[in-house]
């Protein structure tokens, strides 16, 4: 009997990582940080192939990695170490034989990387462990001494799906992706849609889940959506046709109909593509036609979102196998807003199971309450936003307010967006949305502008066809209101502004600071005013997301990939790129974790002349290794203001000189393609959401006197996601204990924690474990 590996010492693990059920985007990228950062760690990593099917064949399908194994994993759509289904491992004999193969193999800790079906297969296995390695020694297939040292199998999950489907996190692996891929194909067939005065049916990806459809109808301003959890009303046909019609009275000349496919009604008779485009031609005599998107929807190379969220469940799972103890229940890793959390696989997926129960059982409520709160609010703002003709929702009009809107600083992905949902809440809630275009100087300047001022009312048309519009269509200007502040209070007081909703960045941020400096002054001020982040950068502080972020990252990374792939292709070549960001650099860490970059220089940690040692002597190195493999170029990343000695030009010229010949440098500065753009469709959905949620904050404050106003300090606010919550920040607390002012960056910086993340993937060298002099290891 072939002898099995000793065991690790201490609490180091030969860790198996395996991708099953439906490939997602983004599961490359978990197995290469799993690989990684086991490797790291002092552990081994092991992929095994084919899934559980791997599993159970063991041979040549279980295979030890090392880190270049799994060298350019991030970009890659599908999973590159296989999937399949595997009857075998359903039944015990197949577990027991995948049993026999991971104890001959050493692997005593599994990340299962799938659905809910891989995940609750995952839990069986470890359940039965020890009486799988009972039996083994009384088949005679192992010894008693061979299997002491695996008494304990420590298994964590991480779900990749597109449809989103797991209950207990926001999002899964790959979601963000396929509804990507879905956005893209409805921006493109919109065109034609309005060409042709045509409606559209699409159905997506989705038996019990309709989170893709719920997503996006939000993200493409769709005029119908049907989800399982959440079916139509009974009168659901009048219902559709009803606000279909009065989008056309209106002059919509497009009509969007989402489906998933596991839609229904009531009474759980399905509805089709169809029985919707029946419907349609012969009630309301459109030309209409159907979509499919079908396995379009799983394809692609991963988004921003979906690498690093990858990433960082996958350094997590490994921490998580690190962690455990034999009575340790099986984690699944999930994310909760901006937040690695780890949850108890089994209570995920009797959930997740619940809810299918819950939709046959036809208790949708029920349904709704078992996805994540999320889910609900972002069905809410569909339905409040998607037809403004809702009397049910309509406030007293002694409650209704004058809202004035208006963009300050850069534009980002997103504004409009944000905008058009809170024009849209504002008609239904029958308030009136006031359009302030150009910022602060357009106000001043062209506000009584004959025959158009600049101080618009809005109405629905305005701003139907904005959801998927990068820029700003109302204008936006970095100018302050402090430029001339009279002027700016005579303007509110002229259109008789009852509350103020700003979308922008830090120069927004700081100009709410001084209208909230000016209220003692300027009566005017005294409203309630919410703010919402919306910058490339996300350096506003109170919040550790801003609208147009995730948009400037899918920017950056598909320049990335397209350099990387030409340094690939010439082999030994390094590319220098330089990031926009301010002076944060979130952008620049982040892109690096999602693409993989050799290393990452920010401005809050500065370049100098060691740390280029460092890095050349370790490219130095790294191409004096490389044998030829694929994927071989690099890339390093600088945000624009790192260094104002260390220019990306510079250090690429640096490179060029110290590599004598044996690989080249080059430089290359994407500039404002990283702001412009179609916005992504977490950065819309994202703004839908918080916008509504500002205008709601904002209805608080209808009817209080300018004296109550100013004593709350939550008057004047800034909404932002903190961890796992989405909350409203006292604008002076803000001010005085978050803001670092001179750098115009928050003091603390959550993300800061990942670089060391993109240091330990990337495999450079620590400054302690380098010479000071020559920057050799």
């Amino acid at each position: 009997m072939p002898p099995t590996p000793a065991p690790l010492p201490g609490k180091k693990r030969r860790i198996g990582v395996l991708t099953s059920g439906g490939d997602s985007p983004g599961m490359n990228g978990a197995v290469r940080a799993v690989v990684r950062m086991s490797l790291d760690q002092g552990c081994e990593s092991f992929a095994i192939y084919e899934g559980y099917e791997g599993l159970v064949r063991g041979g040549d399908l279980i295979k030890k990695m090392g880190r270049d194994d799994v060298r350019g994993y991030l970009s890659e759509g599908g999973t590159l170490i296989g999937t399949a289904r595997c009857m075998a491992f359903m039944e015990r004999a197949g577990r027991l034989q995948a049993a026999r193969n991971m104890v001959m193999a050493g692997i005593d800790a599994l990340v299962i990387i799938g659905g809910d079906g891989s995940l609750t297969g995952a839990d069986t296995f470890r359940r039965e462990w020890s009486g799988l390695l009972s039996e083994l020694v009384d088949n005679k297939e192992l010894t008693a001494d061979q299997i002491k040292p695996f008494q304990h199998l420590n298994i964590v999950g991480l779900v990749g799906s597109i449809d989103n489907d797991m209950s207990s996190t926001d999002a899964t692996i790959g979601c963000y992706s396929s509804l990507a891929r879905i956005c893209e194909a409805v921006d493109c067939i919109d065109a034609t849609a309005s060409s042709h005065q045509r409606a559209f049916v699409i159905e997506v990806m989705g038996r019990h889940c309709g989170w893709l459809a719920q997503m996006a109808a939000l993200s493409t301003g769709a005029d119908f959506a049907f989800l399982p959890e959440k079916p139509p009303n009974q009168n659901w046909k009048e219902e559709m046709c009803g606000i279909i019609s009065r989008h056309r009275k209106m002059g919509k000349r497009k009509t969007i109909v989402i489906v998933a496919e596991g839609a229904h009604d009531l009474s759980l008779n399905k509805v089709t593509p169809t029985h919707v485009k029946d419907l349609l031609s012969n009630t309301l005599k459109l030309d209409t036609r159907i979509t499919t998107l079908g396995h379009v929807q799983r394809g692609g190379s991963p988004c921003a979102y979906d690498r690093m969220l990858s990433t960082l469940q996958g350094c997590e799972a490994v921490k998580a196998v690190l962690d455990a103890t034999p009575e340790t229940p099986t984690p699944v890793i999930c994310v909760i807003e901006n937040k690695i959390v780890r949850k108890p696989l089994i209570k995920a997926v009797e959930d997740t199971h619940a809810v299918a129960k819950a939709i046959e059982a036809k208790d949708f409520d029920r349904a709704m309450k078992l996805r994540d709160a999320e889910f609900a609010e972002y069905h809410n703002a569909y339905m409040t936003t998607t037809a403004t003709d809702q009397p049910e929702m309509r406030l007293p009009e002694e409650k209704h307010m004058r809202i004035g809107i208006i963009h300050v600083g850069a534009p980002a992905g997103g504004m409009n967006a944000a905008t058009r949902a809170a024009v849209a809440y504002c008609l239904t809630r029958g308030h009136t949305p006031i359009a302030l275009h150009n910022g602060f100087p357009g106000l001043c300047r062209h506000h009584d502008d004959k025959p158009l001022g600049s101080v618009r009312e809005m109405s629905w048309s305005d701003v139907e066809g904005w959801v998927s519009k990068g820029g700003s269509e109302i204008g936006t200007n970095r100018a302050l209101p402090s430029d001339d502040m009279p002027k700016t209070a005579f303007c509110f007081e002229k259109y008789k502004l009852d509350a103020l909703f700003i979308i922008g960045g830090f120069e927004a941020f700081t100009a709410v600071s001084e209208l909230r400096k000016a209220r003692p002054e300027y009566p005017a001020f005294r409203i309630p005013i919410a703010l919402l982040p919306a910058t490339i950068s996300n350096n506003v502080p109170g919040t550790e997301y801003s609208v147009g972020s995730d948009t400037c990252l899918n920017a950056l990374l598909e320049y990335c990939d397209a350099i990387k792939q030409s340094a690939s292709a010439s082999r030994r070549r390094v590319f220098v790129v330089e990031t926009q960001g301010g002076k944060s650099g979130y952008i620049a860490t982040i892109a690096g974790l999602s693409i993989g970059a050799l290393a990452v220089y920010t401005p809050e940690e500065g370049i100098n002349i060691r740390m280029l040692s460092r890095d050349i002597e370790h490219l130095r190195s790294s191409f004096a290794k490389d044998q030829g493999q694929s994927r071989a170029g690099k890339l390093i990343l600088r945000n624009e203001h790192a260094s104002d000695t260390y220019t990306t030009e510079v250090i690429a010229n640096m490179i060029r000189e110290e590599a004598k010949g044996r690989f080249e440098s080059r430089f290359a500065i994407p500039g404002h393609v990283q702001q412009g753009g179609t916005p992504s469709p977490m950065d819309r959905v994202r703004a839908v959401r918080l916008a509504v949620k500002c205008i709601t904050f904002l209805e608080e404050f209808a009817g209080k006197s300018k004296e109550e106003i100013v004593a709350d300090p939550m008057s004047m606010s800034v909404i932002g996601i903190k961890g796992a919550s989405v909350v409203f920040g006292a604008m002076e607390k803000v001010e005085k204990e978050e803001t670092n002012w001179k750098e115009r960056r928050p003091k603390d910086e959550s993300w800061l924690q990942l670089k060391k993340i993109v240091d330990t993937l990337s495999g450079r060298p620590k400054p302690e474990d380098c010479c000071q002099t020559c920057g050799k290891q």
